[in-house]
């Protein structure tokens, strides 16, 4: 069955020097991967202001809109056919915040890892997001 929906992904590259927050999932796809902080866009929401609403809910931080910097854009087109996702990514910078485990049905911890030496289980649908980020590729 097919779908003519597209769905778009925001997700934050919160970074600390050169390592970057992830958390380990659980409990839904990607179980066990380590994934990036952020969620998808509801409809008649601002991109930017979907992703602040995702990491409050995820690790209980608040950005303001001028923190954002403007990562990658990445098309994730599946094989079959049936998932399309348009991935809008963002750099912001840590500054001592409190990371707190906010939603700990869906995710176990959360973690900064060097970007030379990232986990080998990153969660499929941010593996070209990632590339793209370290390869300093916007599209």
């Amino acid at each position: 069955m097919k779908e003519n929906n597209i769905l778009i992904g925001c997700e934050a590259f919160i970074k600390k020097e050169n390592r970057i927050l992830f958390g380990l999932r659980k409990n839904c796809f990607g179980d066990g991967t380590w994934g990036l902080p952020g969620g998808h866009l509801e409809f008649r929401e601002k991109v930017v202001n979907g992703l602040k609403r995702e990491l409050v809910e995820e690790i209980g931080i608040e950005f303001e809109d001028t923190d954002f910097k403007l990562a990658t854009v990445t098309d994730g087109i599946d094989s079959g056919g049936v998932k399309h996702y348009v991935h809008i990514s963002f750099e912001v910078e840590y500054r001592d915040q409190e990371i707190r485990l906010m939603e700990p049905e869906r995710c176990s911890e959360w973690k900064f890892f060097d970007l030379n030496n990232l986990p080998a289980n990153i969660f499929p649908a941010h593996i070209k997001i990632i590339r793209k980020y370290v390869d300093n590729i916007i599209y």
